[in-house]
C-alpha cells in the first residue's frame, strides 16, 4: 500500500485533496494533518510527521492565504509560504518521498493580454505574491524533483472564497459593487486536487505547471453566475479597481495557459461545469 501525506488538510484544497487520494485507483494510505496537528513552521511537528506517515508522496496545501492581511504580516506569511514550504519539501526529499506544492497566478508579472505560461516573466507586487514566487524558488531548491502548481480564484463548497461570500452577500443585500477589470479563471477545488493527484502519479517529469478550469471571466461575471445558480435577486454592479482599493495589489489579467499540464491530466472542464456542481453541493449542504 502506497502512503500520501496532505498538509494544510483543513482547509478548502487539503478536504479536496483527502477526496481525491480516496477516489485514486491506488490503494492509499492517506495521513491528513491539518494546521493543529502539523505547523510547517515548526521544524519538530515536520519531523514527526514524516515519521508517522513515511509518505511516498507529500502534498503540500498548506499556505498563508490571507492576500491583504499578509500586508500587515509579512514575518508570518514568509514563515509559511516560504520557510516552512522550503523545510517540508527538504524532510520530503531526504525522505524519498515525491513533493507537490501548490503556488498561484499572483506571481505573474502584469501587462499580459494572454493565458500565461509557465515561463512568462514573473513579478511579486504584494507581500502575499513575493512569498508565494520565493516560495516556489525555496521548494525547488530544497527538492529539485517537486511539482509546483500555480493555479487561480480558487473556491469549494466550504472555507473563505469567493463563491461563499458572493452567496452570502447576495442574500443579505440588495446591491453589490464587483470588480470587472480583473480577469481570471474560477478553480474549483475539487478538480484541482483530482488534477493534482494525477500528475503527481504520472511519472510525468517535475517541475512547473498551470492548472485552473477553462474559461475567462471577471469576478463581477464570477458574482453573476453564483446568483444566477443560487436564484438569489440582487444588483450586481460592475465597478473597477480603483473603486475598490484594497492593501494589496491584484492582478489585471491572470488566465493560466493549462496546456502543459493537461496533456499529461486531461483538458479542465469550464469553470461554469464545475461551479454549477459546487453550488448543487453547497445546496444539498443547507438542506442536511
Amino acid at each position: 500500500m502506497n502512503r500520501i501525506m496532505i498538509t494544510g488538510a483543513g482547509g478548502q484544497l487539503g478536504q479536496k485533496l483527502i477526496g481525491a487520494a480516496k477516489a485514486a485507483p491506488h490503494d492509499w494510505r492517506i495521513f491528513a494533518y491539518n494546521r493543529s496537528t502539523l505547523d510547517i513552521t515548526r521544524p519538530e511537528d515536520i519531523q514527526a510527521a514524516l515519521a508517522e506517515a513515511r509518505p511516498d508522496i507529500c502534498f503540500n496545501a498548506a499556505a498563508y492565504t490571507a492576500v491583504d492581511r499578509a500586508e500587515a504580516e509579512p514575518d508570518k506569511a514568509r514563515a509559511i509560504n516560504v520557510e516552512g514550504a522550503a523545510r517540508l519539501a527538504a524532510a520530503c526529499h531526504e525522505a524519498g518521498a515525491a513533493f507537490v506544492h501548490f503556488s498561484s497566478d499572483y506571481v505573474y508579472a502584469d501587462g499580459f493580454n494572454r493565458p500565461l505560461l509557465e515561463s512568462d516573466p514573473t513579478l511579486g507586487t504584494s507581500v502575499y505574491a513575493r512569498t508565494k514566487l520565493e516560495g516556489e524558488a525555496a521548494v525547488m531548491d530544497a527538492h529539485p524533483e517537486a511539482y509546483i502548481i500555480r493555479t487561480s480564484w480558487v473556491y469549494a463548497e466550504y472555507g473563505q472564497n469567493f463563491v461563499r461570500t458572493m452567496l452570502r452577500l447576495g442574500r443579505e443585500r440588495p446591491e453589490l459593487g464587483i470588480v470587472a477589470d480583473q480577469i481570471g479563471s474560477p478553480t474549483y477545488a475539487a478538480d484541482l486536487a483530482a488534477a493534482a493527484m494525477k500528475l503527481a502519479t504520472s511519472g510525468e517529469a517535475p517541475g512547473l505547471y498551470n492548472y485552473a478550469n477553462s474559461g475567462v471571466c471577471s469576478w463581477y461575471d464570477l458574482a453573476k453566475a453564483v446568483h444566477e445558480l443560487a436564484g438569489i435577486e440582487c444588483n450586481v454592479r460592475p465597478i473597477t479597481t480603483n473603486q475598490y482599493p484594497t492593501p494589496a495589489k491584484r492582478p489585471a489579467y491572470s488566465v493560466l495557459n493549462t496546456q502543459k499540464m493537461a496533456a499529461v491530466v486531461g483538458t479542465p472542464r469550464h469553470w461554469r461545469a464545475a461551479l454549477t456542481e459546487c453550488m448543487d453541493k453547497i445546496r444539498a449542504r443547507e438542506a442536511e
